[in-house]
């Protein structure tokens, strides 16, 4: 396994939309792994292929049950909406407000090939959902939210 270098803003890839993923291959099975490494090795919570400059629908998570890769995941439902203090890791220093959905239904095919459905709440439905939007060349800092009052968060 290795630690990539992990792309900052201003690197073109991660604005690009992401090409799914046709087959599962060892090279993404290594790369899945690199991914994860590459993550903790950060002190972060996920991470997606464009932010490791590979313009590939992967993205590896972990918000404290283990990690666990997505292939060409797909918000199938969205729900409720809630807002949060986000960071990135491409993106270094930079911690602002976000509005997302509050819960998820996440399609997508586990790095074996197998169809999984993840259904989030929390901190997972956000980090699915930042994670996703960088495969959709969107950032977080898009998405920054006016908070007025720190008591409505």
């Amino acid at each position: 396994m290795a630690i990539l270098p992990i792309r900052k803003v201003g690197d073109d890839v991660l604005r690009q939309v992401a090409k799914p993923v046709d087959k599962i291959t060892k090279k993404r099975k290594k790369l899945i792994k690199d991914m994860i490494e590459t993550m903790y090795d950060a002190d972060g919570i996920g991470l997606a292929a464009p932010q490791i400059g590979v313009s590939e629908r992967i993205i590896v998570v972990d918000v404290g049950e283990g990690p666990f890769a997505l292939i060409n995941p797909e918000i199938k439902e969205a729900s409720g909406s809630e807002i949060d203090v986000e960071g990135c890791l491409s993106i270094p220093g930079v911690r602002n407000y976000v509005k997302r959905n509050a819960n998820v239904v996440v399609d997508a095919l586990d790095e074996d090939g197998k169809p999984v459905r993840i259904d989030a709440e929390g901190l997972l439905a956000r980090c699915l959902q930042h994670e996703i939007d960088h495969l959709n060349g969107v950032l977080f800092t898009d998405k920054i939210e006016q908070v007025e009052d720190e008591e409505k968060v």
